[in-house]
């Protein structure tokens, strides 16, 4: 009777437990439901209207505005602290008036502070990266997607009162992050790598291509790519999803395993794509140029500065006389220049560059579509597939010497360069033309200049001379280029522009301004983002479409073979 008395009791305490966790569990459901949401609307380092409307009243969250003074007067969010970023400042500014400045705004650390700006801007992620590069931890800090623009078509209420001074914070600097600043020195260096690098321009085309002219020069950093951070924005001002960015990043040329560098013009844009290529994207190693292009131009080397996104595809007569027809460099046999005159052989047998060789237009036009062919004219005649093929017509950029600049793109030409002078100019600081034929045999022995025939390998580059449009993908939609004076009658299937070859030359042969290019372009309806293909019923036409397309930047072009 006692043991059963016992487990009586002993069943009784069990059940009695069981029901309190249950009345407890079923009590705390609610609050783990609301803890739960607080949270809903954070994605990595963005937070949405919502979860900002449902926190802005916690204590624990401090919400800043990186607006301009006016704006922030006009119209901001209740409860905002206005930080103005054009006014402060934030390059070598001394620790203690740093941690100041962070004190009077009320952060602290295990606060959470959330940035916004008017929307589609850079001033938050700019906010953003200030308050991490000075140590704060990423954790705690977030931007508003879509910023005010965002919350008030969400019906966000907005004010005019300023909100008083917040109570002094109590943040610290005690650490740098120094992993995501660049200074000169490395930036510079990866200027000139940029296979391993990739140095990303959060300005527009106008800045980069030069139609404006903030500093002394006009232009961009070198081997810049111009990704403008409007472009990161979708049109209600917040971000673009991860899978847009990275496809828009990578058609571009940027990838995950390179180190990224943004820069702009002083530092506020380049935040942009800072923020979105490491916090959304999540690449392993992105850093911020600070100084950027006002720091770059103010080196006392007179660093280069560009307005093409690749210039060094056209050389001149200083530069073919140095390192292609002088015969120093050739006797010593350091000279990686193979010179390609397309000109017809009694034109070239008239006169012609030092050490030129003879492949006449017509025999790149007849095995246009037979590059292995053509291949086995190149190696006999000299032409050496591991140097710089500099393609020479005596008129600049013409349709002769942008089809071999095209065919031997597509052959694996280490580095093929059109020469954008004329012969006259050439002669014009006294660089003299030769009738004699340039020797191709095999070398005799040191000193010899004769040029020794080759074995020219075909490696076959993918998608650049085409005979089926619909056999090719880009990552962005097909838009066909018409190149001549006229659309051909046989049209193609999609998006047409019309971009007369002519219009994009100026007189003698040169390509036109890379900012007057960009207009012409813009104005034909060429976008930023597409498969460009290139047509017209002489491939000659195509082809000096898709070398100003190549030297304004554009990485997916073709040329359509009619």
């Amino acid at each position: 009777m006692t043991q059963r008395i016992a487990e009586s009791s002993s069943l009784i305490k069990f059940r009695a437990a069981t029901l309190f966790w249950f009345l407890f569990t079923v009590a705390l459901c609610p609050l783990m439901a609301q803890a739960l949401m607080a949270e809903d609307g954070i994605k990595g380092n963005l937070v949405t209207v919502d979860w900002l409307q449902k926190n802005i009243k916690n204590a624990n969250v401090l919400v800043l505005d990186a607006s301009p003074g006016p704006m922030y007067a006009a119209q901001h969010i209740p409860g905002a602290v206005n930080v103005d970023l054009l006014t402060y400042g934030a390059q070598e500014t001394p620790i203690s008036k740093m941690e100041e400045r962070f004190q009077s705004w009320g952060i602290s650390a295990g606060k959470k502070i959330v940035f916004y700006d008017q929307g589609g801007s850079f001033m938050a992620t700019r906010l953003f990266y200030d308050l991490l590069y000075h140590g704060f931890a990423v954790k705690d800090l977030f931007v508003l997607d879509g910023g005010l623009s965002k919350w008030q078509a969400d019906g966000g209420q907005v004010t005019k009162e300023a909100t008083p001074a917040p109570k002094k914070g109590t943040f610290r600097i005690t650490k740098f992050k120094e992993d995501v600043r660049v200074k000169l020195p490395e930036f510079l260096s990866a200027s000139g790598d940029p296979g391993k690098n990739a140095l990303v321009e959060g300005l527009g085309p106008n800045w980069h291509f030069g139609e404006v002219r903030p500093f002394d020069r006009p232009g961009h950093i070198p081997n810049g790519i111009m990704l403008p951070s409007a472009d990161f924005f979708n049109e209600d001002k917040t971000f673009k999803s991860a899978e847009e960015i990275e496809k828009m990043m990578g058609y571009v040329g940027v990838k995950p395993e390179q180190q990224v560098y943004t820069y702009c013009g002083g530092g506020i844009a380049a935040s942009v794509p800072w923020f979105a290529a490491k916090f959304i994207l999540n690449y392993p190693k992105v850093k911020l140029y600070e100084e950027s292009e006002m720091g770059w131009l103010q080196d006392e080397r007179e660093l280069p500065y560009w307005t093409y996104d690749a210039p060094l595809l056209m050389r001149e007569t200083d530069w073919l006389q140095a390192w292609g027809s002088g015969r120093m460099m050739r006797m010593y046999g350091v000279t990686q220049v193979s010179i390609v005159d397309v000109r017809p052989a009694e034109t070239f047998h008239q006169g012609h560059v030092p050490f030129a060789l003879n492949i006449p237009a017509d025999v790149f036009k007849s095995n246009f579509n037979n590059p292995e062919k053509l291949a086995q004219k190149l190696g006999p005649a000299g032409i050496d597939a591991s140097h710089e093929a500099v393609i020479v017509s005596g008129a600049g950029l013409s349709k002769e010497s942008a089809l071999a600049f095209v065919a031997l793109e597509k052959l694996g030409q280490k580095k093929v360069s059109v020469f954008v002078d004329s012969l006259g100019k050439w002669t014009q600081p006294g660089y003299a033309l030769t009738k004699d034929t340039t020797a191709v045999r095999p070398k005799k022995g040191f000193g010899d200049v004769a040029i020794p025939p080759t074995t020219y390998p075909v490696k076959l580059r993918k998608d650049i001379i085409i005979s089926d449009p619909k056999n090719t993908k880009g990552v962005y939609p097909k838009v066909f280029i018409a190149s001549g004076a006229n659309v051909p009658a046989k049209n193609q299937e999609g998006t047409v522009v019309h971009v007369p070859y002519t219009n994009l030359l100026n007189a003698d042969g040169t390509p036109k301004a890379a900012k007057d290019i960009w207009n012409i372009l813009v104005k034909a309806g060429v976008p930023r983002y597409a498969e460009l293909v290139c047509f017209s019923d002489d491939p000659g036409e195509a082809a000096v479409n898709y070398f100003i397309l190549k030297l304004m930047g554009y990485p997916d072009v073709k040329v359509l073979l009619m």
